[in-house]
């Protein structure tokens, strides 16, 4: 008599799916454990092939992870670079070349801004504040020698003032620069603002003004102050504005604009004044009027035998008699 087979039950959807999971994790090491190191670039050739000293290497069997490994393997490009590495053991993870990878900014941000300025990095701004400390440092003067040195344009003097020629491009020497303070004496960005009516962007640009950098004598955390040579400053300003005729031109309707803006400032303020005055003089008047509240105090008998009421003011205490009908 034979022994009936046991009824197996039914697995639940919860012990299905985790027995699909070790199916899989059964796969995968077992397609780490079969195929050797190195495998990679000899699997394309035929890697489940026979080798001397070797027995027949198991076929991994197809699956998600394998068809991921066959992929990594077969990236490989034309210039023989070794293919991206899976480890096994850390599941879904490929070694990149990082020394490759191009930073593409994630997508938000672009070499142009809206202006069409490229955006300055981080190494620029260094190099600009480098830049800056070199021009507000005084470098050291060079030899003089007799037959190729630059000679005073004023003087021709061999010990011209090197700084000078190095920024402003002037051969002047120190005592030339003494003497002629209507040419060589330096002038800051608020001097030609307000005497020689420039901008800022024109007083920015370094190929048509350029600038020496002193550090602010006011406050260190101040920005560094902008010196002008008024030479290079007069010939813009007069190519600018035509002339000194333009110039002074300029200057006066500018000036009485001014005048214009600081009377009209004076008109409103003295219009806010007496309104302001006449207000608080109704206020006064309103507060000085007095209003009389009255209240009965007494009462008095009259020569014909009637009676007779007086009232009486309780803030100020003036009285008034009043006739009760």
């Amino acid at each position: 008599m034979s022994t009936p087979n046991p009824v197996v039950p039914a697995l639940t959807p919860s012990q299905a799916r985790l027995a699909a999971l070790n199916r899989l994790k059964a796969k995968d090491r077992l397609t780490a454990a079969t195929v050797p190191t190195g495998a990679a670039g000899s699997s394309r050739d035929g890697a489940n092939a026979q080798r001397p000293g070797q027995g027949y290497v198991n076929k991994p069997v197809a699956g998600p992870s394998s068809s991921r490994n066959a992929l990594a393997e077969q990236s490989q490009d034309k210039a023989g670079e070794p293919p991206l590495r899976r480890d096994p053991g850390l599941g879904k993870y490929f070694e990149y070349d990082l020394s490759k990878l191009h930073n593409s900014r994630g997508g938000f941000l672009t070499e142009d801004d809206l202006n069409g300025e490229r955006i300055k990095s981080v190494i620029e701004v260094a190099r600009e504040k480098q830049r800056e400390k070199q021009l507000i440092r005084e470098g050291e003067e060079p030899a003089i020698h007799p037959e190729t040195s630059p000679r005073c344009k004023e003087c021709k003097s061999l010990e011209i003032d090197h700084q000078f020629l190095k920024v402003f491009g002037t051969r002047v020497c120190k005592r030339c620069k003494e003497k002629f303070p209507e040419k060589y004496s330096l002038l800051t960005k608020t001097e030609c603002k307000e005497d020689y009516l420039l901008t800022d962007p024109e007083l920015k640009d370094e190929d048509l003004l350029p600038h020496l950098l002193r550090a602010n004598p006011h406050a260190s955390t101040y920005s560094n102050m902008m010196l002008f040579l008024r030479e290079q400053v007069e010939k813009v300003a007069l190519d600018k504005w035509g002339g000194e005729e333009g110039l002074d031109k300029e200057w006066e309707r500018r000036e009485a604009y001014k005048k214009r803006k600081r009377e009209a400032k004076f008109e409103q303020g003295l219009r806010d004044l007496r309104k302001r005055t006449r207000n608080n003089l109704y206020q006064r008047r309103q507060e000085a009027e007095h209003v009389h509240h009255f209240e009965d105090v007494r009462e008095e008998a009259d020569e014909e035998g009637g009676t007779r009421s007086f009232q009486r003011c309780f803030g100020c205490g003036a009285e008034q008699q009043v006739e009760v009908w």
